[in-house]
């Protein structure tokens, strides 16, 4: 019997949907990620019961963050996204986190730079918070290694694992743990257009910038050698996937979800011997109107492909697709660390 809810929300499901494809459905990717960065920070005396923790997120953190402080009994400030929706500001208000809301604005780097700044100018007023910065600190990864050893028990094969990169602890954690037992683990990264890290920050989507999978900002938990394949999905195409997603196979999850979805769909189908793994990070609640209300402008996912480029200036939507081969980052991705 689970000890807290943080336990229920943050297990993932594993849905065969046939044909080699497998679905690694969570309800909020990153409690895991959370509950094991706090209890680690716990157990190393860096917090205690009873301290502030700080960060800044697009929601799905948030939440994760909120439950992780519930059950440990430690207080919670977020510099929160404008994207950070009705529902969830509710629940984060009734769970006693204190949450400030960035301005609405259309420029997601203004978005990330505003709350990171905020972030900074309460921890100089207040030293004794302790800043999470999910964007940099590794303890971050720690959180998934049972999940990565599930998947090794469950699912048998060469794996191909498709996941949204974001801050790059989901990908880069299950991607490096299942690596430990089969150095040959695909990993395909899972990008929006306008984000700096993998170079589309040229190619701006007018409709939405995906949250939770792109940036831009350098992340300093990116480790772009991870990653053989990297996919850059526009709004379009991910709304497609989405529907489709609920469609076929009854599942209903976000629109990076749907994004991850097609890419797997594509992998699976140009490498057949593999079984292909792909990350739903939440629910699709949150994108009832944006996305949902709109299903019948979804475009049959077969009749979609994306865009081979050698390049990342051969970037066009609405899908694109590149080898990336474990490269380094590109000029703007590049995290420094000492600043």
């Amino acid at each position: 019997m689970d000890q807290h809810a943080s336990d229920a929300i943050g297990r993932p499901d594993l849905i065969d949907l046939g044909g080699g494809l497998v679905c690694l459905r969570f309800e909020t990717l990153k409690v895991v990620s959370a509950l094991a960065a706090v209890r680690r920070l716990i157990e190393t005396g860096t917090v205690r019961p009873g301290d502030t923790v700080i960060d800044s997120s697009s929601g799905v953190y948030a939440h994760a963050l909120a439950l992780a402080c519930h059950r440990y009994g430690l207080r919670c400030h977020i510099v929160g996204s404008t994207t950070v929706d009705p529902t969830l500001r509710a629940q984060l208000d009734i769970l006693g986190v204190r949450l400030e809301q960035m301005a609405s604005t259309d420029d997601l780097r203004l978005d990330q730079n505003r709350r990171v700044r905020r972030v900074r100018e309460i921890i100089a007023a207040h030293p004794d918070y302790h800043w999470m910065r999910q964007y940099h600190d590794p303890v971050h990864y720690l959180g998934y290694r049972e999940v990565a050893e599930t998947l090794r028990r469950e699912v048998s094969g060469d794996l191909t694992l498709v996941c949204g990169v974001g801050t790059g602890v989901s990908s880069g954690a299950l991607g490096t743990y299942l690596r430990e037992g089969d150095p040959d683990t695909r990993m395909v990264g899972v990008q929006p257009f306008g984000s700096v890290t993998f170079a589309s920050d040229g190619v701006p989507d007018r409709d939405i910038i995906i949250a939770g999978i792109g940036s831009a900002i350098p992340f300093g938990n990116v480790d772009h050698a991870l990653y053989d394949t990297v996919h850059w999905t526009g709004f379009d195409a991910a709304l497609s996937g989405t529907v489709d997603l609920l469609r076929r196979h009854a599942v209903f999850a976000g629109l990076s979800s749907g994004a991850a979805y097609l890419a797997a769909r594509w992998e699976r189908a140009h490498d057949p011997a593999r079984t292909v793994v792909f990350v739903a990070a939440d629910t699709g609640h949150r994108y009832t109107d944006s996305v949902f209300a709109r299903h019948r402008e979804a475009t049959a996912v077969e009749d979609l492909k994306p865009l081979d480029i050698a390049d990342t200036a051969e970037l066009r939507l609405p899908w694109a697709r590149m080898e990336w081969r474990r490269a380094g980052p590109p000029r703007q991705a590049r995290f420094d660390r000492s600043a």
